[in-house]
C-alpha cells in the first residue's frame, strides 16, 4: 500500500490490506460490520482522521496555526463545518489542509498495520469512502466495492436521512459515478438484496480471502483466478 494510503506493501506475503470502499447508501459501513463480527480487523479512514485531529496533537496545532481559532469550538476541538466551509471551493486551503492531516493519517495507518499483523492478523480491511477518487486502490492488495442500483441507493437515503428525491439526487450527482469504482475493483459485493444475501456474500468472501492467503499468499484477484480458485464476478450497475 503506497504512503498515502497509510500504509505500504508488506514483507510478509501472508499480510495483505483489502480495501473496502462504496457510493453514498451503498451499504458499505454494512459490509464493514460484518467483516469485522467475522473477526477481520477494520481501520476505518474516518475515525483516524478524526483521531488525527484531537486537541494536542501536531496536526491540530498545524491546522490552527493556518486556519485560525475560528475553525474551533467552544470545547477547544476542530470545527468541522467551520473548517470545511473554508476548503470547500478553495483549492489552496484545501491543499493546506491536506498536507497536514495526510501524511499524520498514513503514519497512524501505518503503525495500526503494522500492530495487527505483528499481533498475528493475516488481513485487514481499510473502510474508507475515498479510495478511488485519491487513486489509494493501487497500493492496496485488493479492492472490495460495495454496490447496488442507483435506485435502491436513492430509497435507502431518502428514508435513512430524511430527504426529498432531489436532495438524494444532488448528494449521489456529487459523487463519482458507482461504475467506475467497479471497473477497478477486484470484488464486488451485490447488495442489491436482502441483509442475509449480502452477508451470504461477504461470509464467501471472508472464506475465499482467508483460503488464498493461505494456500497463495496473497488476495488478489489475477493470482487466485490463476491458481484455480472459484471466484464471485464482478457485476456491472
Amino acid at each position: 500500500m503506497s504512503d498515502e494510503s497509510g500504509s505500504s506493501h508488506h514483507d510478509h506475503a501472508s499480510f495483505a490490506i483489502v480495501g473496502l470502499t462504496g457510493n453514498i447508501a451503498s451499504g458499505k459501513s454494512t459490509v464493514s460490520e460484518m467483516i469485522e463480527t467475522l473477526g477481520t480487523p477494520v481501520l476505518d479512514a474516518d475515525v483516524i482522521a478524526r483521531d488525527v485531529v484531537e486537541p494536542g496533537r501536531p496536526a491540530y496545532r498545524d491546522i490552527v496555526e493556518r486556519f485560525g481559532n475560528d475553525i474551533t469550538d467552544r470545547e477547544g476541538r476542530l470545527d468541522r463545518e467551520a473548517l470545511g466551509d473554508i476548503v470547500f471551493d478553495n483549492e489552496e486551503a484545501r491543499a493546506d489542509l491536506d498536507a497536514i492531516t495526510h501524511p499524520r493519517i498514513a503514519r497512524r495507518m501505518r503503525e495500526r498495520a503494522d500492530q495487527l499483523r505483528e499481533a498475528g492478523h493475516h488481513w485487514i480491511l481499510y473502510d474508507a469512502a475515498l479510495i478511488v477518487e485519491n487513486d489509494l486502490h493501487r497500493g492496496l492488495d485488493s479492492l472490495v466495492v460495495v454496490a447496488a442500483e442507483r435506485e435502491i441507493r436513492l430509497e435507502r437515503l431518502m428514508e435513512r436521512d430524511g430527504l426529498e428525491r432531489d436532495e438524494a439526487r444532488a448528494r449521489f450527482d456529487s459523487q463519482m459515478p458507482q461504475r467506475d469504482k467497479i471497473r477497478v475493483a477486484d470484488y464486488v459485493i451485490d447488495n442489491n438484496g436482502s441483509l442475509d444475501e449480502t452477508r451470504r456474500q461477504v461470509e464467501r468472501l471472508h472464506e475465499l480471502f482467508e483460503r488464498g492467503l493461505q494456500q497463495c499468499g496473497t488476495t488478489q484477484r489475477d493470482v487466485l483466478v490463476e491458481q484455480g480458485f472459484e471466484l464471485p464476478p464482478r457485476d456491472e450497475y
